[in-house]
């Protein structure tokens, strides 16, 4: 009876480990896709396009400064828009 007792705890601590190596090699694995493409890169913050909601980083967007704040856009024609509410 004793054997079986620690055949069966044998039986768990090696299928947990089992488990748990598999849950590690998978987690490598999408952590190494997402970085094989390119370098880690700090987040950008995006600002939103007040005509039409759209968020856009800064550096790629057209920009306005009107009454002392900068204004972003993702297009040519929303920032056309914006100026003739002005």
């Amino acid at each position: 009876m004793t054997r079986l007792l620690l055949f069966a705890i044998l039986l768990i601590v090696v299928a947990r480990l089992f488990w748990r190596l598999v849950d590690a090699v998978i987690a490598g694995a999408a952590r190494g896709e997402s970085a094989a493409g390119s370098a880690r890169r700090a987040p950008v913050k995006l600002v939103r396009d007040p005509v039409c909601g759209t968020f856009v980083p800064p550096r790629a967007a057209l920009s306005v400064t009107a009454g002392g704040s900068t204004h972003y856009f993702c297009s040519e024609e929303c920032r056309r828009k914006f100026d003739s509410r002005q």
